[in-house]
């Protein structure tokens, strides 16, 4: 189930929902009903617009939920006009599940963020960074006598796609072939991110290379 909205309003001008603890507003705007249609056993309605509002406040937020907020509005923006691909109240219901999906999956991202800003040095992550799209993870293992850091590019697709990274070496001999080696693994899905920090560790971190 992604059911991931709150309806917050309903009336015969507007619908509001409500995503992500509330940092997310959909208001949906009614035009006149539609002869002959129903919905849920009512006259069905033709939607004038779909508008998308964030409420989240940047300034005080921890930069993981920033970035999710940052992935679900290229979500948005990537979709072109809603209201031509919902254009009346039957396909609502199909909008609202599109979205769920990615707040969901963005949701779940953020989580594995914060897991490995809280628990990194487990897997010798020194640090996870996070701008605008991109995560920065600098590993550091004396067992391997390497440092490097791994660049990963994230996107509202996360995590059904194969993520764009790059890698700059500090010390060691570990480098772009290495990690791609690896990562080629690692396959996109449930806690992506996770199980390539995870794999990086055991295959690269263990003993001299």
């Amino acid at each position: 189930s992604f059911t991931e909205w709150e309806l917050m309003e309903w009336n015969d001008q507007q619908a509001v929902f409500n995503f992500l603890y509330d940092s997310v507003t959909l208001t949906v705007v009614f035009g006149p009903p539609i002869d002959g249609e129903f919905f849920a056993a009512r006259p069905s309605r033709s939607i004038v617009s779909l508008d998308f509002e964030s409420f989240l406040d940047e300034e005080q937020a921890p930069p993981s939920s920033c970035l999710v907020q940052k992935l679900i509005f290229q979500f948005i923006e990537s979709r072109g006009s809603w209201q031509k691909n919902c254009p009346k109240l039957c396909c609502l219901p199909q909008a609202l599940f599109d979205i769920s999906l990615v707040v969901n999956r963005c949701k779940i991202l953020g989580e594995e963020l914060e897991f490995l800003q809280r628990w990194g040095a487990k897997f010798h992550l020194l640090e996870a960074n996070i701008k605008d799209t991109e995560v920065k993870l600098l590993f550091s293992s004396s067992a391997a006598l390497a440092k490097f850091e791994l660049t990963l590019a994230l996107s509202h697709d996360y995590p059904s796609a194969v993520l764009p990274f790059r890698v700059q070496t500090h010390i060691g001999n570990i480098g772009e072939k290495e990690v791609a080696a690896v990562l080629s693994r690692v396959p996109a899905g449930h806690h992506y991110l996770q199980r390539i920090v995870t794999s990086v560790h055991q295959n690269l971190l263990q003993a001299p290379r």
